[in-house]
């Protein structure tokens, strides 16, 4: 068998190319080392050579502009790193290494269950909502048609944050949608999942994605085809995405009738009676979300824990002229003769410090807010949770929240920028610790620390704390922070109702304070 020329490669001058990962109808893809950036695995895609002609290298090129700019928008896509042409005139584009598993290979011997399907086909709706939405090329909005939505082009990973994620690979035959531009008038796709509109060679727009989703919601729920042709030819799927009706689901599996119409109804034969936006299946899909239990049991979103009544919340300071302290105070008694920044508004913010003791530095969150409202949260049942985004740029959401029955829940999100030296510290602090304080100022009495709470982190989370931290440090930034900021605010918002969800089952099981 002969040795494939392309391992041990060094390509650029930069990617050292380990091995071939796969290979398909437009080429191969590689797993390589960038020497530039320490190390880091990322994937190389070249064209097939019998395919070096000038169509398919625009369409490459195309390929590769539009899963790098749709990865800036979405973390559901495939993210390119960079793109050229190698020494013998073969173009070639970098991506992101995703290690994960088949769509097509997880549902091949079983369907998913009913919460797995929501949660990855929500992924699978907002890289597509993203590609449908657009990119801008040349100053001009243009949507995007995938063209090719089936589950060998879905990618299911596992991420130390979200879980399991999917991702939308293979926009080779994408097509933008451009208003001065006229449609090409030819089939392109995959038989078993081609809209009617699309084997006829139409115009196509998002809803000819929409009844390619449908026929993989069908094939992800059952593993079978909701659509067989009396034969595999084009004439034979021509027929029966024409003319035959969708196989209806069997009752055994027990589908809520809203997923059952859902599905087909975006297999319609009439783009006009399917939903005709990507955004209108994730509403579908989140209701259901909120209201299985089932995903709730195999999220593991909040840490509940048990506070002892001793600790669970301090008396606001007495100001006293003469106050005799022990000669090692108290880590409470430290945080609460702490000061507010003079560099900080006084305004309803929260922001991370390390509070230094004389067993070395702690993490706490100061906090302010109105006198009142700290007053209420004295009681208040705590939880933390940890979101990390590699990509553009190594952040960290640390999540805490305050709950307490009959009161409006407070959300306290914090960013840390891993690529910055305090990031790095508070993180690593915090994973040694296992805890932080909360240090509450009143805008009425902004001076001084007013109350101190603390918070447990479990031994899991930091444990990807840590990982995260050495994470951060490694990739390089391909953007900037505010973009992560905005993603990772997207994401808390998602998990706001689960997380509520989550505390409010524990309103009826305590009835003393818990945190988490």
């Amino acid at each position: 068998m002969t040795r494939d020329p392309n391992y041990g490669r060094l390509l650029a001058n930069r990617y050292q190319i380990a091995e071939l990962i796969g290979e398909g109808a437009m080429g191969r893809v590689y797993r390589a080392r960038d020497t530039l950036l320490g190390g880091v695995t990322v994937a190389i895609k070249f064209l097939a050579q019998t395919l070096l002609n000038h169509n398919m290298r625009d369409r490459f090129e195309r390929e590769a502009m539009i899963s790098a700019l749709l990865g800036e928008k979405s973390i559901h896509v495939v993210r390119v790193r960079d793109y050229g042409v190698d020494e013998h005139n073969i173009p070639f584009y970098v991506m992101e290494f995703l290690s994960g598993e088949n769509l097509s290979e997880l549902i091949r011997h079983q369907p998913l269950s009913l919460s797995r399907f929501l949660n990855l086909t929500r992924h699978i709706c907002l890289g597509l909502e993203s590609a449908h939405q657009g990119i801008l090329l040349n100053g001009e909005l243009c949507q995007i048609v995938h063209r090719d939505i089936k589950p060998s082009n879905i990618l299911i990973l596992e991420d130390p944050t979200l879980g399991e994620v999917a991702k939308i690979l293979d926009f080779g035959i994408a097509k933008l949608v451009q208003s001065d531009v006229a449609q090409t008038q030819s089939f392109m796709g995959t038989l078993a999942y081609c809209s009617p509109e699309q084997m006829e060679g139409k115009e196509l727009d998002r809803r000819s994605d929409i009844y390619s989703l449908g026929v993989m919601m069908y094939e992800m729920l059952t593993t079978d085809m909701p659509l067989l042709p009396q034969n595999s030819s084009f004439g034979g799927w021509y027929q029966a995405h024409h003319n035959f009706q969708p196989e209806p689901f069997n009752s055994s599996l027990n589908l809520p009738s809203a997923i059952q119409n859902l599905v087909m109804g975006c297999l319609a034969k009439a783009k006009e009676e399917r939903p005709q936006s990507v955004g209108e299946i994730v509403k579908v899909l989140e209701a259901l979300q909120q209201q299985s239990k089932l995903q709730q049991l195999n999220l593991e979103l909040v840490q509940i824990e048990k506070v002892e009544p001793k600790v669970e919340y301090h008396k606001p300071r007495v100001e006293q002229e003469n106050v005799t302290l022990e000669a090692v105070p108290s880590l409470t008694e430290i945080c609460l003769q702490a000061t507010w920044p003079e560099d900080k508004p006084i305004q309803k913010i929260v922001f991370p410090e390390l509070i230094s003791t004389p067993l070395g530095e702690i993490p706490a969150l100061l906090v302010m807010l109105d006198h009142q409202d700290i007053l209420n949260r004295l009681s208040s049942r705590r939880c933390n949770q940890f979101l990390f985004m590699s990509h553009p740029h190594p952040m960290l959401l640390w999540i805490t929240l305050l709950y307490r029955l009959h009161y409006e829940p407070r959300w306290l999100p914090c960013y840390l920028d891993l690529k910055t030296q305090k990031g790095q510290q508070i993180i690593r602090t915090l994973e040694q610790l296992g805890s932080y304080r909360i240090l509450f100022f009143a805008l009425e009495r902004s001076k001084r620390c007013q109350n101190v709470m603390s918070s447990t982190i479990n031994p899991q989370n930091c444990t990807m704390l840590r990982q995260w931290a050495d994470m951060a440090q490694l990739i390089p930034s391909g953007g900037k922070p505010q973009v992560t900021r905005q993603l990772l605010k997207q994401e808390l918002e998602k998990l706001k109702p689960k997380i509520l969800l989550k505390m409010q089952s524990f309103s009826t099981s305590y009835s003393t304070d818990i945190s988490g």
